[in-house]
């Protein structure tokens, strides 16, 4: 499964970039059905890792404080901000608290590290708006949706936020630089 394999290369990246890692969270929201197999794909990479797995819960905007203070408790060195409509929607507040709370963070897609992220590794949703036009043209001019093929987003990038990682007094290893698709300066 593709997001089996994204998990386990965000939380690879983490411990890139931070190597002396021993916890790290991740953030879901319970109430999106898809978090169920993110804290599976998560816990089978951190155990991969030999990292220990915490896993912290927002259903809303007023939850985040408390899950970031809840990382912070259990002593999270870094965290996986899982894939989520309401956590898009709130790319600068979730950065910001990972700055706060000194949490070197990953995201799934870009738009978080532009709004001040440190990290992401994910789809692009650009792409995945353009192919949803062209097949909303298609079905315009008569094509019948069930005869259209399933396409997958097959792009992968990864971003990277240069003030962000000087906040966090974090040193970049060149060789994840040299793989970023863009630095952010």
């Amino acid at each position: 499964m593709v997001t089996t394999v994204l998990t386990q290369k965000r939380m690879e990246l983490l411990r890139e970039m931070v190597p002396k890692a021993a916890a790290v969270a991740l953030l879901v929201n319970p109430e999106n059905p898809p978090s169920a197999q993110q804290i599976r794909d998560a816990q089978a990479a951190a155990d991969a890792l030999a990292l220990k797995l915490i896993v912290a819960k927002a259903a809303s905007e007023g939850e985040f404080d408390n899950a970031f203070a809840d990382m912070a408790e259990q002593k999270a060195d870094a965290v996986i901000v899982g894939g989520d409509p309401l956590f898009a929607s709130r790319q600068e507040r979730l950065a910001d608290l990972a700055a706060r709370h000194v949490l070197p963070a990953i995201y799934e897609w870009r738009e978080f590290v532009e709004a001040g992220g440190l990290m992401s590794y994910g789809t692009v949703i650009r792409e995945g708006m353009r192919k949803g036009g062209v097949y909303a043209a298609r079905i315009l001019k008569g094509a019948k949706p069930a005869d259209l093929p399933v396409e997958q987003l097959n792009k992968l990038e990864l971003v990277i936020n240069l003030k962000a990682a000087k906040a966090l007094r974090l040193t970049l290893p060149q060789s994840l630089l040299a793989r970023a698709d863009e630095v952010i300066e």
